[in-house]
């Protein structure tokens, strides 16, 4: 059976890539992004090159409701998700104080709150089935602070550190985070 893997950030970067090796392991994907264009030219690449199936979902993380519209749309599709990789994220380099509050925003929205509510949407039914795995994209920036990006570490500290509480509380699972 073709496990399936969500990922966000699909469009490109790292986030196209692991849709590149999960589709060339035989694995079905969720690709989300903010550009449909992008996210239809690999959904065609995928499916014709590895004979796998692709599912697109449109949608801007850095928007509250988002999360659970991804939630929805593959809950209703009838997908069951086996990966879960929040890859989203931007970034953004200036003085904290001089940066427009609402670029900072989304991008606390985006890196954290809809990687942790994805995680928190999907991750009862890998219990339930006690199978699945969580990977979160962070950086070794989340280990030092950031000086001119200072929203961005503390984003991706966030992002380490939430991931190692849950691997950590899922122990004695076979869900690895």
């Amino acid at each position: 059976m073709k496990k399936t893997a969500l990922i966000t950030g699909a469009s490109s970067g790292i986030g196209k890539e692991l849709a590149k090796i999960h589709a060339s392991k035989g694995g079905n994907l969720v690709i989300v992004a903010r550009r449909q264009e992008k996210l239809n030219e690999l959904k065609s690449e995928l499916e014709n090159k590895y004979s796998i199936s692709v599912f697109t979902i449109t949608k801007d993380l850095s928007t509250p409701s988002s999360a659970k519209d991804i939630f929805n749309e593959v809950t209703k599709a009838g997908i069951e998700i086996d990966y879960l990789i929040n890859n989203a994220g931007f970034g953004l380099r200036g003085k904290f104080h001089e940066l427009p509050w609402d670029r900072q925003y989304q991008m606390m929205q985006l890196n954290m709150i809809a990687l942790s509510e994805l995680t928190y949407l999907f991750l009862p039914s890998f219990i339930k089935r006690n199978s699945g795995r969580i990977l979160n994209t962070s950086s070794t920036a989340s280990y030092m602070p950031g000086p001119l990006q200072a929203v961005y570490y503390a984003t991706k500290a966030y992002a380490t550190f939430f991931g190692n509480a849950l691997a950590e509380e899922l122990h004695d699972t076979n869900i690895t985070v």
